[in-house]
């Protein structure tokens, strides 16, 4: 859920003490600190008043522009297993969520000896977050490649992204949801108009998606982890399977969809994107950076650097929020980390 509040958020860096990090006019971008000592945190969402971040480990933490911030650890019906790259990864608003209090969340945990992620309905009431239903059980987990991002698409759906637990094999099966782009209604059924329906599967043979954004003509996007590199973003489509583990990089094979763009030899790690006037927004985990990317010209650049690892962004206007992920276990974090900063994009828009 995405809304603008930054018209808010300079009342609360005067309470909460923001510090400009960078206001060199000769850099590429100016940002701000809006707040520190997250704990790995996740995915980013926003209502006019408020801003919500899930972490990995457990928490849920609110930031709004008359309080300082506000910790929460949301109630799950089974115990979170947050070991490797699982944990409580996606956290999606519901479009009507300051009427309603609901979000949506996807988790992992433990069962009969292995791991699953689950996607559930929560409830936000009596100051309390809960688990109040299960809409998907039983998505394939592992220690690592877990997927776990959450969006709204432009037709309403919720758009779920799980990874291919290092079985490599379960990305090609149409059995299994792992390694996939699923699509759900809120409720928890399958739209009908889904390519496999009555699955929830949208789009299959990826590794580890962890992005997802759309365009303003409705193309869909996705960032996908390659194996140690050849990272891709890809047009995803309906229906089609993205190649993993068959071909990886400029490989074609007849049935498979190439990457619209890839690393190469370069790592990026990407994790969550979006998009503003032309150009997407990649997060860049190993690549310690968020990637611009024009979608004429495909030209990328690095505008936000020395900040480590980034895991998620959300653009509100000509404001960019970043955090990072350096307490994941791969970053150096610092005595602050992680840390919420907001991006000035005037600077890096053509």
């Amino acid at each position: 859920m995405k809304k603008n509040w930054y018209s808010l958020l300079t009342a609360f860096c005067l309470i909460s003490g923001c510090s400009p990090l960078n206001k060199d006019e000769g850099s590429p971008s100016s940002k701000d600190v809006v707040s520190t000592k997250l704990n790995i945190p996740w995915q980013i969402n926003s209502t006019p008043k408020q801003m919500w971040i899930s972490e990995r480990t457990g928490g849920l933490v609110l930031l709004g522009p008359n309080q300082k911030k506000t910790s929460y650890s949301p109630i799950f019906s089974e115990a979170l297993a947050d070991g490797g790259e699982g944990g409580f990864l996606g956290f999606l608003l519901d479009r009507d969520f300051e009427t309603n209090k609901i979000a949506y969340g996807y988790y992992t945990y433990e069962k009969s000896g292995g791991l699953v992620n689950r996607v559930v309905e929560m409830r936000f009431e009596n100051d309390e977050w809960k688990e109040s239903r299960i809409l998907l059980d039983d998505i394939p987990g592992g220690y690592t490649h877990n997927g776990g991002r959450m969006e709204w698409g432009p037709d309403q759906k919720l758009y779920i992204t799980t990874g291919d637990t290092g079985e490599e094999d379960l990305s090609q099966s149409l059995e299994s949801l792992a390694g996939k782009i699923l699509r759900i209604n809120k409720d928890g059924s399958f739209p009908e108009d889904n390519p496999f329906y009555p699955s929830p599967i949208y789009s299959y043979g990826h590794r580890n998606p962890q992005g997802m954004t759309w365009d303003d003509k409705g193309t869909m996007f996705a960032a996908e982890h390659g194996s140690s590199n050849y990272d891709e973003i890809n047009k995803i489509k309906p229906g089609k399977n993205y190649g993993w583990p068959l071909v990886r990089g400029d490989e074609k094979r007849d049935g498979l969809e190439p990457p619209w763009i890839h690393s190469s030899n370069d790592t990026w790690a990407p994790s969550g994107i979006d998009y503003k006037n032309g150009y997407l927004y990649v997060a860049a985990l190993r690549g310690e950076s968020v990637k611009k990317v024009s979608i004429s010209s495909k030209k990328i650049t690095s505008i936000v650097s020395n900040e480590g690892r980034i895991r998620d962004i959300l653009i509100e206007d000509n404001k960019m929020f970043v955090v990072t992920n350096n307490k994941d276990g791969r970053g150096q974090p610092s005595s602050d980390d992680d840390v919420l900063l907001t991006v000035s994009l005037e600077k890096v828009m053509e």
